[in-house]
């Protein structure tokens, strides 16, 4: 659906009511913004501004890698983006696809991440800025979008050093599944930051068809690149806390099966010392009749005696091995 729709001239707002799509030409430059749309819905708006066909089924597409590209006099932009939820605190994703033609910008955003309206509201209060045409709005919505990675960064630093604390610490950590998701988040932050690097470098050094703005994306540029070394170097780091997680925790199942070991020699010790007497008393209980030592007067203690000290050598024998 049409968020927002207006035309822009001289950096004045000109409103065209009901939403409606400003047809290519005239003066200044129109200005749509677009959440969602569906296929059948954008095929009216490309018509009107004459998007490429290409172009137009990437920005219906909501699993776009971050990427510019030339399209004869026009650029289309991808970005992805990332917030929090200002509840959970969870990390939310969201896409931009961006047209941006010498009269036109038209933005389509896919997801809750990094919405837009704050940007139009902060550019119509500055007509000088909003002058500049579609490529100012470009600069203000990339620029937007590398602040909001901000906050999400400190937030996977903050998670990272509550990790290592756990994982450091003397009880440690129950589970890897922790240090996993966050790996994965960073791995998810990284994925939009990062491919976003050339895109920006291209509209630095002003090789598209559409100038201006230069140095500007050069400060944007700057910025995105800050953010993307301190994602990679969290990401390394949280690859060493998982990797200590995972030696950490086969050091614990070693002492288990040190310790099942040395239960178990325990109980074969005790077993084979029960048994001697056991095997002796076996013999001795069967009762045929012909068995002299039944009539023996010493029978008694002397059976008795044999049982103590097989008892006692076995359990010295057991002792030395350090079974016991």
């Amino acid at each position: 659906m049409i968020v927002d729709s207006a035309r822009y001239v001289d950096g004045r707002r000109i409103d065209i009511g009901d939403l409606r799509v400003p047809h290519r030409g005239g003066a200044g430059f129109a200005w749509i913004g677009l959440y969602e749309p569906t296929p059948d819905e954008f095929e009216g708006i490309r018509h009107d501004l004459g998007l490429h066909e290409l172009a137009v089924e990437d920005a219906t597409d909501a699993d776009q890698r971050p990427k510019l590209e030339v399209y004869g006099d026009s650029l289309f932009v991808a970005v992805r983006t990332v917030a929090l939820h200002p509840e959970s605190g969870a990390m939310l994703r969201g896409e931009l696809q961006i047209f941006v033609a010498a009269d036109s910008i038209v933005v389509v955003r896919h997801g809750a991440a990094t919405e837009l309206t704050h940007v139009r509201s902060v550019l119509e209060a500055e007509p000088d800025v909003l002058a500049g045409g579609p490529m100012a709005v470009l600069h203000a919505i990339l620029d937007r979008v590398v602040d909001c990675f901000a906050p999400v960064l400190d937030a996977l630093g903050d998670a990272i050093e509550r990790i290592e604390e756990a994982v450091f610490s003397d009880e440690g950590i129950d589970s890897i599944q922790h240090v996993y998701d966050l790996k994965r988040e960073v791995l998810h932050f990284l994925s939009a930051t990062r491919p976003l690097l050339t895109p920006l470098e291209t509209l630095t050094a002003g090789k598209g068809p559409l100038r201006g703005e230069q140095i500007y994306f050069r400060d944007v540029l700057d910025n995105l690149s800050r953010v993307v070394d301190r994602a990679e170097t969290y990401s390394e780091l949280v690859t060493t806390v998982f990797q200590a997680n995972l030696t950490q925790v086969s050091v614990r199942l070693a002492q288990v099966g040190v310790q099942q070991n040395e239960d178990m020699r325990r109980i074969s010790a005790w077993v084979a010392i029960a048994a001697s007497p056991t095997v002796i008393a076996g013999i001795y209980g069967m009762n045929f009749r012909h068995m002299p030592e039944l009539d023996s007067t010493f029978g008694y203690p002397l059976v008795l005696a044999l049982m103590a000290l097989s008892c006692s050598v076995l359990f010295t024998l057991f002792r030395r091995a350090r079974w016991l």
